[in-house]
């Protein structure tokens, strides 16, 4: 068979040119494909337990129970075994909602719990730690939700206690599971930017700004660890790393721009917000490249607005959150001149990450088909016994993530440059 691109001989069931790399399937393909040809056989199940019923209950109970639907045949069927929640009727009410088959209001119910193989933390960050420790104790694999800590010492805690009983760990950094953010880390790993200059990101929201926004639990460092920093920063963080490689150093700036708010039991009085509101951070990574990163939750019209742009000696990328199917790249040597310029890829064909298993190409994915990917991979590797690194990431990565989160308040408070230091 030949490449219809390079005309270079290729082998009848190659998926792509060994030559130029462009895939070979007929244009259209995907439209005829999505019955599953595989035959599913004996499926095992795999009981899950689910710490935490509000947004992410809702992102990752989605998640689990479409993943099979996505990736048939799956390594095994999630069954939604039991959810935990401190209020009782509204716990119950939503394992109805989602298909629990039980539920109850004290976490270690699931910790507990012999048949529970899957352990998914939802829970505020103050409780990440001991949470997730006592997890891995008793043998359970780990799903957590970021930042995984409210600082470095705590999660380095945690990554030795998983590390310790052997178990698989998932911190739940999501954006690594956009197929468009994941063809970006391909291209990378694949040389195609050469070497990385610049690294850029920014994460806004809005959802702040409004000064009688009650005193929850995002806004009080006891619970939280940081505000914009933990809270959104760590994304861009995570991605950061896994895009440009280690951080060497930070120099940062923070700030609360509202200090008081209503407490919820008692909206006529207020309690102090003891974390910030908005940060910016340059960076001075490993391999020589410098970038900037700002987080904020004042930005009056951003909903979700993630931003991320890499620039290297042959080329750059960047990639929209609120455009999420695309990838905008540019590569110097491939243009002509009268053409020349980025290019708006759309991350929908069946050779892209993850996307052989959805639709035909221009149908689509959201931003809570992440969560199926989590499920997906986490399944996968409990059952299966594949890596989690590098497209997905652990404890490992959570502590890391940690460590710079830890630096950029640092930086903060003392108007002073940062150096990034991993324990070993």
């Amino acid at each position: 068979m030949l490449c219809k691109y390079c005309n270079s001989i290729i082998a009848d069931r190659s998926k792509s040119c060994h030559k130029c790399g462009r895939a070979t399937k007929e244009v259209g393909s995907g439209f005829i494909s999505m019955a599953s040809d595989s035959k599913s056989g004996n499926i095992p199940e795999i009981n899950i337990g689910v710490i935490g019923y509000g947004f992410m209950g809702k992102a990752h109970s989605i998640g689990y129970r479409k993943m099979p639907y996505i990736f048939w045949p799956p390594p095994a069927i999630p069954k939604l075994l039991k959810i935990c929640g401190r209020n009782e009727e509204k716990v119950a009410e939503e394992a109805k909602r989602y298909g629990y088959l039980e539920y109850c209001t004290d976490w270690k119910d699931i910790i507990e719990d012999d048949r529970i193989e899957i352990v998914v933390n939802l829970t505020p960050h103050n409780m990440h730690a001991e949470i997730c420790i006592e997890a891995a104790n008793k043998g359970k694999n780990i799903v957590c939700e970021k930042p995984l800590a409210v600082n470095s010492r705590e999660a380095k805690d945690m990554l030795k206690a998983v590390k310790k009983s052997g178990v698989k760990h998932l911190c739940n950094f999501n954006y690594r599971m956009m197929p468009a953010l994941a063809l970006a880390k391909e291209l990378i790993k694949k040389g195609k930017l050469g070497k990385i200059y610049h690294f850029r990101a920014v994460y806004l929201q809005e959802w702040l700004v409004d000064p009688d926004f009650p005193l929850t639990w995002a806004v009080k460092k006891d619970q939280s660890g940081s505000g914009a920093i933990g809270g959104i920063g760590s994304h861009i963080i995570d991605i950061a790393r896994w895009l440009c490689g280690e951080p060497k150093s930070v120099m940062s700036i923070a700030k609360t721009f509202i200090k008081e708010r209503p407490l919820p039991e008692d909206p006529g009085k207020k309690g102090v917000v003891d974390v910030d509101d908005a940060f910016a951070s340059t960076v001075e990574f490993e391999n020589g490249a410098i970038g900037t990163l700002e987080a904020s939750r004042f930005c009056l019209g951003r909903k979700n607005g993630q931003r991320v742009e890499v620039n290297g000696e042959l080329g750059s990328l960047y990639f929209d959150l609120e455009d999420l199917n695309y990838l905008y790249v540019y590569f110097k040597d491939e243009d002509l001149k009268d053409t020349i310029g980025f290019h708006k890829i759309n991350v929908t064909e069946q050779e892209h990450p993850y996307y052989s298993n959805w639709w035909p190409q221009g149908h689509i994915i959201g931003w809570g088909d992440t969560f199926v990917h989590t499920a997906y991979n986490m399944i996968d590797s409990v059952i299966n016994g594949n890596s989690l690194e590098p497209m997905t990431a652990t404890f490992e990565d959570g502590y890391r993530n940690a460590v710079v989160c830890d630096a950029v308040l640092k930086s903060s408070e003392t108007g002073r440059k940062q150096q990034i230091i991993y324990e070993k």
